[in-house]
């Protein structure tokens, strides 16, 4: 591309203000304006070299470059503009390298061409707390004088036994990562460059031959974790620096464990309270009884009231999962369920029979009343 002096195109001195280039554009966009010289290709050749003179030298950052490298402004450009630029956007890898002395870009595309290809359209590189890509450092490593980029966060499940969210254990998981790679520190490109001053030209990139532009590697490990008393189901743990690893151990990725509790046969789980359905005998439902039931760390004898009907509940303050922090301990809580004899012998039948006509001699109320009321 042809290099344009902006300064002589809108007619200004190098110093001129903010203020003197947009009156020198406003003057000649009217002069040259398409609308004003209708069918006039030079005129409209003239305007679109104003319009793109005066977005460089409006915006101070662009102004700045275009002094500081001239001819090579947009093929040259410091690292802090490379990576303010061209950030990762996710998508295919792009096509092949580029060899020793060549200006990158190669067929006019430009710098920013390159970028798009390489950087723009490799979806790896190891990424931040929100899961997105991070730009290259140095275009094939990372510069020294800047915080290296991490290792990926991991998000994985564990299923902890009822009895061991109570008590804490410690359990071992199979992890499925994806670990930085080392060969081009993240990026996914391996690129030879050269400084000039503050600035860095790249002669030479191409996709990582190791993890083949992607900037990670798959990596599968196991991993002991210690899960503390008290858990209850969709309890999320971070695990600082077990995720995927990154060119050094303090810039490895987290791991971010959810707790899943395991289906008990004798117990559910409502929050920290824990529910128990507990069969009883109609004469221990009728009579009072003290029964033994069963808890999470042993058994306990259980007074059942007499006169107590299925769905009654009895709780045992505490007894549920232990409480975690400013979280108080749940309860256990007890619904019975009263059952009736069915395998009576001839002495039992009798007895129960008499038990019946007494009562139906008391004329006691008839249970099903309310549903034959019209």
């Amino acid at each position: 591309m042809e290099f344009r002096d902006y300064y002589k195109t809108l007619g200004v001195e190098r110093g001129a203000s903010q203020a003197e280039i947009k009156s020198a554009y406003r003057k000649l966009a009217r002069k040259h304006h398409p609308d004003v010289n209708p069918n006039n290709k030079d005129a409209e050749t003239r305007f679109k070299q104003i319009n793109e003179a005066y977005q460089v030298l409006s915006d101070a950052a662009k102004r700045k470059k275009y002094d500081e490298l001239g001819a090579d402004w947009e093929r040259g450009t410091t690292e802090e503009e490379m990576r303010r630029r061209y950030g990762w956007s996710g998508g295919a890898p792009g096509g092949g390298g580029y060899g020793p002395g060549e200006t990158v870009g190669g067929g006019g595309g430009g710098f920013s061409d390159f970028f798009e290809q390489f950087f723009g359209g490799l979806g790896g590189g190891f990424s931040g707390r929100g899961g997105g890509g991070r730009a290259p450092r140095g275009f094939g490593g990372y510069d020294v004088t800047e915080e290296p980029p991490r290792g990926r966060d991991i998000d994985a499940a564990v299923e902890v036994p009822l009895r061991d969210a109570v008590r804490g254990a410690k359990m071992r998981i199979a992890l499925n990562a994806e670990d930085g790679c080392t060969n081009c520190g993240g990026t996914g490109v391996v690129a030879r460059e050269e400084r000039r001053g503050k600035m860095r030209v790249v002669r030479a990139a191409e996709p990582c031959p190791v993890c083949h532009g992607r900037g990670t590697l798959p990596a599968h490990r196991s991993l002991e974790v210690t899960i503390p008393p008290g858990v209850v189901d969709g309890t999320r743990m971070r695990l600082k620096g077990q995720g995927g690893k990154g060119p050094r151990p303090e810039f490895n990725g987290d791991l971010f464990l959810t707790v899943r509790l395991r289906p008990d046969r004798v117990f559910s789980v409502s929050g920290r309270d824990l529910r128990c359905d507990l069969p009883v005998w109609d004469y221990e439902a009728a009579l009072g009884a003290e029964i033994t039931v069963p808890t999470l760390d042993g058994r306990v004898s259980l007074k059942i009231p007499s006169g107590s009907q299925t769905g009654r509940v009895m709780r045992l303050r505490g007894r549920g999962l232990p409480g975690r922090g400013k979280e108080a301990a749940g309860d256990l809580l007890y619904e019975l369920k009263v059952l009736a004899p069915t395998d009576m012998t001839d002495e039992e039948r009798k007895l129960m029979q008499e038990f019946a006509e007494r009562r139906q001699q008391r004329v006691v109320p008839d249970p099903r009343a309310d549903l034959m009321r019209e």
